[in-house]
């Protein structure tokens, strides 16, 4: 295949007036320069890019980021400079802390029966989200669909998140994550989570897959990564990635417990622990016996009605029959009960932090 160069186009009135500036502060290289008596035409390469300035030139000044580990370091430490053509060139962090926005906590229902829009995302998947305020950028929860099962057109990407959950509702999905060896089915009732960089791909799809997935905080950055093929030659289930560790929950591998709320019983995913107490996540199922009235004090609780019925009664609040598909977010300190339950009922709670208070009535 023969070369191919690319070069972004920038104007100028004086080309002797950027050389320094783009060579010396910005630390780029000029690879060409013409007519050598009178230049209009100049090459630079660094940094990624390739620019070329050119005199007399119809077309904006322009914008230029570049991104370092170290800004200080970079032109005196200076985050915003303007080049003698126009040019402006914004000096930003490589990899900035994750922010996570405080929870600005809200009661809220999502009811499927409500048909809250679809929308066509990443790899041609259906989103519904599950909670429209996001508490305020803290979390998203979307209900994930691939109405035709197949293969995905995913690539190996990783996201910057403080907390990410994959839990199969429906059908199953194959998935290949790093360090964790060759692909896997993941199964309806199964879950992962997906700690924060960690290379992964979405391989082949079961027809009407869904599955439920969080993620910390609401808005987050998803880099595709080029070079890394997976599955890669490391397998290392120990690895700890800022902090966690992947979680592969089983549902028929789990034992099932007293739930925090008398009246349920739950079966634990192990996400806590491994999270550090990031997170938790629990399948809950009713027990048999009378529910009572509870509040807590996490700082986001929310629950998805994977199967069966209930109503959920909160204080100062009309009471919610919820059905499959259905979510709810209750705030700390609210009391709440979850009545006329179905012997068939199945929650999905998912907490941050993941262990926590709960009082009870």
């Amino acid at each position: 295949m023969s070369k191919t160069v690319a070069h972004v186009v920038l104007p100028t009135n004086e080309i002797r007036d950027d050389i320094p500036f783009f060579t010396k502060i910005l630390g780029m290289r000029m690879d060409m320069i013409y007519p050598a008596d009178d230049p209009t035409v100049a090459h630079f390469s660094g940094h990624g890019l390739n620019l070329r300035i050119e005199k007399g030139v119809d077309c904006p000044p322009g914008r230029i980021q570049i991104f370092c580990e170290e800004p200080i370091r970079f032109a005196e430490g200076k985050t915003r400079l303007a080049a003698p053509n126009g040019t402006i060139v914004d000096i930003e962090e490589l990899n900035p802390p994750l922010v996570l926005p405080d929870t600005q906590h809200s009661f809220l229902v999502r009811r499927l029966a409500d048909q809250a829009p679809w929308v066509i995302g990443r790899a041609g998947m259906h989103y519904r989200d599950l909670i429209p305020d996001r508490l305020g950028g803290s979390i998203i929860a979307s209900h994930i669909r691939i109405p035709d099962g197949g293969p995905v057109p995913d690539m190996v990407h990783y996201h910057t998140v403080g907390f990410q959950l994959i839990f199969c509702y429906r059908g199953w999905v194959d998935l290949v994550y790093e360090d964790q060896g060759e692909p896997f089915r993941l199964y309806a009732g199964n879950c992962v989570i997906q700690p924060p960089e960690i290379r992964h791909r979405v391989l082949y799809a079961s027809d009407n897959i869904e599955v439920i997935e969080i993620g910390v905080p609401a808005e987050h950055v998803t880099t595709i990564d080029h070079s890394m093929g997976l599955p890669n030659p490391i397998v290392n289930p120990e690895r700890e990635f800022q902090g966690q560790r992947f979680v592969h929950h089983k549902a028929e591998e789990a034992a099932w417990n007293n739930f925090r709320i008398p009246g349920f019983r739950a079966r634990d995913t192990t996400i806590a622990k491994n999270t550090k107490n990031v997170a938790g996540v629990q399948v809950i199922q009713p027990d048999g016996t009378a529910a009572k009235e509870s509040w807590h004090s996490a700082d986001i609780l929310f629950n998805f009605v994977m199967e069966g019925t209930m109503t959920l009664c909160g204080e100062c609040k009309d009471p919610f029959d919820l059905k499959p598909g259905d979510a709810f977010v209750i705030p700390p300190n609210m009391k709440t009960i979850y009545s006329n339950v179905s012997s068939d009922l199945e929650l999905l709670e998912v907490s941050l932090p993941g262990v926590f208070e709960t009082f009870i009535t």
